[in-house]
């Protein structure tokens, strides 16, 4: 195991069994799928709700407007996906990894993750509103705006990432690393308590505590 991150352990690589191709038409509701390889496959619009994937592999597929609602992703792979939107409503993600590719919406309000490890995906808006988030690391993400509205989270970091806006208002954080993270703007800083920034990020933020505080700042 690498190094910690802002007191989180970085997410262990996973090793996957030797893996079936889907060979499908397409996804199914409520469907179980194990140590199976999806590639280059277009899912566009299509429902997986309720389905189950446990060390499976997705590489280089479409996901736009699919719906993976309540759906259970465990021990998975996920590399270089795209599409406009992803709506992973109420599912639940365990020990997996997304890296590279683009989504222009990821839409995961009530979702939890645990040990989950974002690498290198350009994310044009991220909704995690009440989501439960443990043993997550962003790393070198390009997130457009991050709701985590009255979201839980806990040992969560960003390392090399650019977070255009993230808003934290009613959320609880403990252990959560924001000091790799390059913020545009921060909503909700009365509910900062519990993360780490770095002393230029406080610098930059100096003006949004003092407006929380009621603290007038005189020009020079």
């Amino acid at each position: 195991m690498a190094k910690s991150i802002g007191g989180m352990k970085r997410p262990a690589q996973i090793t996957l069994p030797p893996l079936v191709d889907f060979d499908a038409d397409g996804l199914e509701p409520g469907h179980d799928y194990d140590a199976t390889f999806f590639a280059d496959r277009d899912f566009s619009g299509q429902d997986a709700a309720d389905a189950r994937f446990m060390e499976c592999r997705l590489e280089r597929c479409c996901l736009e407007g699919l719906s993976l609602k309540r759906a259970r992703v465990v021990d998975c792979q996920v590399a270089d996906p795209y599409g406009a939107s992803v709506d992973l409503a109420d599912s639940t993600w365990r020990d997996s990894q997304i890296g590279g590719g683009r989504l222009g919406a990821m839409t995961a309000p009530g979702a939890t993750w645990t040990g989950i490890h974002l690498r290198g995906i350009k994310l044009g808006f991220v909704n995690l509103a009440g989501a439960r988030l443990e043993d997550v690391l962003f790393e070198e993400c390009e997130i457009g705006g991050l709701d985590a509205r009255a979201a839980q989270l806990h040992s969560v970091a960003f390392v090399g990432c650019s977070v255009a806006e993230l808003n934290v208002a009613e959320a609880t954080l403990a252990k959560v690393d924001l000091s790799g993270a390059k913020l545009k703007t921060l909503v909700g800083v009365e509910s900062i308590r519990g993360a780490m920034i770095s002393h230029d990020q406080m610098v930059d933020l100096a003006p949004l505590f003092a407006a929380q505080l009621g603290v007038k700042v005189l020009p020079e």
